[in-house]
């Protein structure tokens, strides 16, 4: 028994029962199909149950870690301990003159699309991205030339201490794959994108040519975490992965792709153990081969298996 199970009773009073799981399987819950189980994973339906259970974590000690909707991270293979909260029912889209606004569980795709319908422009970049919008936030998510920050207008986080505060994008210091969201330990709730109209015509041929190009090159018939790495300066980082001549190689159900050296995908039943060794094998290889320390875009979170 996990020394945190004592505390259902206490969580349930500040969310419905049927939004607390016991020992629910990460895997379930990730794009890799990898990871242990949470203690207690956690589908708040309100801001206030957010503000809630963040103090409710403080005040017991209890840990706490945020997933999103588990397209850019590895859970390790002994799961993760005490609270995990996920933001999926919190998944509202709508608009306010040209501004498209979104709670932070729905899909960054929905909010593409969703800008779509309203034939509004700036956010068709993101019609592949497969994270939620609070992760896309998280790491200043991009593609095809877009990221988050040149449409983002504002947001609104849940602090560490179960305070809301609303930001504007420049005070998230958003950059190349990352913002100051993780160090300073907030929760996005919302996030505003100011947009402007645009032909519906024109917005869905250039939305239609971004998947065209990612169903093409990217392996979506295996479960994977999406582009490991970061793109190192001067580089491409499948481009050197390639020269390696490491597609196709495995370790366990682990694969670097075939189709795509910068992605790994999960084969065959892969562990999280073997997905990261495969990781570092690649990172070993190019940095011995190219001098080139390719750095990881993907997280890696939780507990090793214990014994």
């Amino acid at each position: 028994m996990n020394k945190y199970h004592h505390l259902y009773e206490q969580l349930i009073q500040h969310t419905d029962k049927d939004n607390v799981l016991v020992n629910e399987p990460i895997r379930e819950h990730t794009y890799t199909k990898l990871g242990g189980a949470a203690d207690f994973y956690i589908t708040p339906s309100t801001y206030e149950e957010v503000q809630a259970i963040i103090r409710f974590a403080n005040q017991e000690d209890v840990p706490f870690t945020m997933l999103g909707n588990g397209s850019n991270l590895i859970v390790k293979d002994g799961g993760i301990r005490g609270i995990v909260m996920n933001l999926q029912q919190l998944s509202s889209i709508w608009r306010e003159g040209d501004k498209v606004i979104s709670q932070s569980g729905a899909r960054i795709i929905d909010a593409s699309r969703f800008a779509l319908n309203e034939e509004l422009a700036g956010l068709e970049f993101a019609c592949g991205i497969p994270g939620s919008v609070g992760g896309a936030l998280y790491m200043n998510a991009g593609a095809y030339g877009g990221e988050i920050k040149d449409a983002l207008e504002s947001t609104i986080v849940a602090t560490k201490d179960g305070e809301l505060l609303t930001l504007t994008a420049d005070q998230l210091d958003l950059s190349y794959r990352t913002s100051n969201i993780p160090d300073n330990g907030y929760i996005v709730l919302e996030a505003t994108f100011a947009l402007k109209p645009g032909n519906k015509e024109e917005i869905k041929e250039m939305m239609d040519d971004l998947t065209y190009k990612r169903e093409s090159k990217q392996p979506l018939e295996y479960p994977s975490c999406g582009s490991v790495f970061k793109r190192p300066p001067g580089f491409f980082a499948g481009k050197l992965i390639q020269d390696c001549n490491l597609q196709g190689k495995q370790i366990g159900g682990a694969e670097v792709s075939t189709k795509h050296a910068g992605f790994i995908v999960n084969k065959s039943n892969a562990t999280a153990s073997e997905y990261i060794s495969l990781i570092q094998f690649v990172q070993a290889t190019v940095k011995e081969r190219f001098d080139v320390q390719l750095e990881r875009e993907v997280r890696i979170i939780g507990d090793d298996v214990e014994g």
